[in-house]
Formats: structure tokens, C-alpha cells, sequence
């Protein structure tokens, strides 16, 4: 039994891999992102959920097109088989972990815990980053943190905002 739900988690992951080397130059030339894809069993059907983003954030519009990209897509290769699915093309959540230089840059001025790979953790407002690091200000001071140090960084909901200069 474990033989078999490994090699469903095996094949799930080459199903997940196809959708988004299929999607990634498609969606790119609408000036998107492809974020995540992840594809869930619901009854005889599958939930096939792309989150897709840009610089300054997608509009409704945006996903509009996206979805219909994704569609084509989709339509025109096999990479979902013959068993029926529903589509959800959406934008990443707020509880989307920062993994890639990208989402940093994306979360500027937004507040941001960070969890570093020593089990240290603290929270702080992203000032500046690049490909290798990204620059918080915590605590009134300036931190510096590189990407491969970080375990974890989680932008955090803020309900009301005290701007800099208040």
C-alpha cells in the first residue's frame, strides 16, 4: 500500500511539474508569474489551482486573461489527462511562504517574520532586496538577511499600518 501511495505522490508531483513547465513561457509572455500549482482530488474530479503574479500585483482583469491562457493551454496538450478537472487560477495568498528573491522584492514595505535556519526569528519591515538578500528594518535598526539563511519568512496581516513618519 505505501509502494502505491508513493508512486501517487510521485506521479502528482510529474503532473504538477508538466502543468508548470506547460505554463511558464505562456503565462510569462502576459507578463505573469507562474507561483505555485497544485492539483487536488475532489470525488471523480481533480481541483487544479494555479496562483499566478507580477510586479505590483495582478488585477482582476489580469487573472481574467490568465485563466484563459491557462485554458488554451491546457486544451491543446495532454498533461492533464482524460479525467475531468476544475480550474481555479487565482494570486498567491498572504500566508505564501517568501522563497525566491521575486517575492521579496513583490513584499516591499510590508511586514515580514522571518525564521533563520539557526531557529532564531524576529519581524521587520523589507526595505531593499536583490538576488542574494534582502534588507529589513527591525526595531528601528537595519538587518540584513541572505535568502540561504532564512528557514522561513512569512509577510504578516496588518490591520492598520503606522507609516514611517507618524
Amino acid at each position: 500500500m505505501q509502494g502505491e501511495i508513493a508512486l501517487s505522490a510521485e506521479r502528482k508531483d510529474a503532473i504538477v511539474s508538466a502543468i508548470e513547465e506547460a505554463l511558464t513561457d505562456p503565462l510569462q509572455s502576459l507578463g505573469l508569474d507562474v507561483e505555485a500549482v497544485e492539483v487536488t482530488p475532489a470525488g471523480k474530479r481533480r481541483i487544479l489551482r494555479v496562483a499566478v503574479d507580477k510586479d505590483g500585483g495582478i488585477t482582476h482583469e489580469e487573472v481574467t486573461e490568465a485563466t484563459r491562457e491557462v485554458n488554451r493551454v491546457l486544451d491543446d496538450s495532454d498533461v492533464m489527462g482524460e479525467q475531468p478537472y476544475t480550474l481555479e487560477v487565482t494570486s498567491p495568498g498572504v500566508d505564501r511562504p517568501l522563497t525566491l528573491p521575486r517575492h521579496w522584492r513583490r513584499n516591499r514595505s510590508r511586514l515580514v517574520k522571518v525564521t533563520l535556519n539557526d531557529g532564531s526569528a524576529f519581524t521587520g519591515r523589507v526595505k531593499e532586496s536583490d538576488d542574494e538578500s534582502a534588507s529589513l528594518e527591525v526595531s528601528g535598526k537595519r538587518r540584513d538577511v541572505a535568502y540561504k539563511d532564512v528557514k522561513k519568512a512569512l509577510v504578516q496581516i496588518e490591520f492598520k499600518r503606522v507609516d514611517e513618519g507618524e
